[in-house]
């Protein structure tokens, strides 16, 4: 998931003349009083710790290599764009920059990693659709931290089959099990509860 919350507030709210140095206090005040379902303020601070955990361990890791972590860059296919929470590519990577300048293409990315989010679309859209299009594009590995099953599972997909837009490979592990990156530039890249935080129990 990524979210864009001032883009959003501005969308939703009306369009009024508020000078410009007071709109983002308005967008600032709207988003404190924003009723979010119970324990989702908790949810998203989860959610961005995991991402940003995964992503400091694996800058450290490739550092010596020709490869990097992003995030915040859309990741083209065919017209399809996503936005990962993370995506690992070649560190000089302009020629894989798409001609009208709006993402990276999908060929040049060896990894997209994906942080569930709360929410029945968000859970559908990481563990399904997300999934089948990263087959489809040919991304070797695709990488889930998943809050919400169980108790917390981290799922490993590689050996995409673009034709029927699945993986051959997966290994499903609860938190509090070391996981392996089994190949690519993070072969060897172990995920464990120093990124996803201890075994949830509720």
């Amino acid at each position: 998931m990524t979210a864009l919350a001032h883009e959003t507030l501005e969308a939703v709210m009306p369009k009024v003349a508020t000078p410009p140095s007071d709109l983002d206090d308005v967008l600032w005040q709207a988003w404190k009083a924003m009723e979010l379902p119970e324990g989702y303020h908790a949810e998203i601070v989860s959610h961005g710790q995991i991402a940003n955990r995964l992503r400091d361990k694996l800058v450290v890791f490739l550092a010596p290599g020709e490869f990097v972590a992003r995030q915040d860059m859309n990741v083209i296919h065919k017209r399809k764009v996503w936005i990962p929470d993370l995506f690992i590519a070649l560190e000089d990577a302009e020629e894989h920059i798409t001609e009208d300048g709006l993402g990276i293409d999908a060929s040049a990315v060896r990894l997209i990693a994906e942080v569930v989010s709360p929410g029945r679309d968000s859970l559908e859209r990481d563990r399904s659709r997300k999934r089948r299009a990263c087959a489809r594009a040919g991304i070797p590995t695709y990488l889930i931290i998943d809050d919400f099953d169980g108790h917390g599972t981290v799922s490993v997909l590689t050996g995409p089959v673009g034709s029927e837009a699945r993986y051959a490979s997966e290994v499903r592990m609860p938190y509090g099990t070391e996981v392996i990156i089994p190949e690519g530039p993070a072969k060897g890249f172990v995920i464990d509860e120093s990124v996803t935080g201890a075994l949830r129990t509720s």
